[in-house]
């Protein structure tokens, strides 16, 4: 009974440990050194523009490393008591010259495409209005009007930790959560109140900043549902660090549900 209460402990923990990675991080985690997850087309492209920049970071890195250590052994003083009278080479210094220009080439092309992407706007659906303030989000749905002229209008503040309720995370739950449909094109336009603040959400690849007087525009294209967890990512003022964005993609028939509960409200 012993034997068969130890292997069934094990095969929770393998379970667990499973699904634990196999899980979409979708918000930091302890001890995280990557990236979460991606869940839009954009994020991807940062994933992949990284995994290609460490790649050749990881040859010059090496390659360096291999010059330095052979430059120090074999020019030691013990090992070469009259040094060179090498001063310069021509054909050495183009080498080093036009390697580091080829590999920057390289890495612009996949570059650019992302920056062009990254500020592409394509024929939205949907239009969310963000505005920052000391220390909490708005959020306005301005396509939809109810018969009151009403629009999906809320503010979204940090839940505090005395009210989380099991499974939540810490400094990170808000009460009222962005809502949007996946496979949709969504236009964010994003500005402030007071202060400088930046609306930002790591899985979906998204860091705009909210100005006062001036609006900025990005769009969101969500592949997957879940929920996805970002903060404020410029200092703001004293409560900085409690300034928490909770986006929760769905699918379009329960964000039409959702929507219409809004304004019913």
């Amino acid at each position: 009974m012993i034997i068969n209460k130890n292997i069934s402990v094990i095969y929770l923990t393998l379970f667990t440990c499973l699904n634990l990675s196999f899980a979409n991080c979708d918000a930091p985690e302890n001890w995280q050194m990557g990236f979460q997850d991606p869940a839009t087309p954009i994020m991807e492209g940062v994933i992949n523009l990284h995994h290609d920049l460490m790649f050749f970071i990881v040859l010059v890195s090496i390659f360096v490393t291999w010059m330095l250590v052979r430059t120090l052994w074999y020019f030691e003083q013990t090992q070469n008591i009259i040094p060179s009278t090498l001063t310069h080479g021509t054909f050495i210094e183009i080498i080093w010259t036009v390697t580091p220009a080829f590999i920057l080439l390289i890495i612009a092309i996949p570059s650019f495409s992302l920056l062009y992407a990254m500020d592409e706007i394509i024929s939205p659906a949907i239009t969310i209005k963000i505005l920052g303030h000391q220390w909490y989000w708005s959020y306005e749905y301005s396509d939809y009007i109810n018969d009151k002229d009403d629009i999906v209008t809320f503010d979204s503040y940090m839940v505090p930790e005395e009210d989380l309720e099991t499974g939540q995370l810490r400094l990170l739950e808000v009460d009222n959560r962005v809502v949007v449909p996946i496979k949709t094109h969504v236009r964010v336009i994003v500005s402030a109140a007071d202060v400088l603040h930046s609306w930002a959400v790591p899985s979906l690849g998204i860091k705009c900043d909210a100005i006062p007087g001036r609006l900025n525009q990005t769009s969101i294209f969500i592949k997957r549902e879940g929920l996805y967890y970002g903060q404020c990512s410029e200092i703001c003022g004293i409560n900085h660090g409690f300034m928490p964005i909770v986006v929760e993609a769905v699918s379009l028939p329960n964000y039409v549900a959702w929507i219409y509960n809004k304004l019913s409200t």
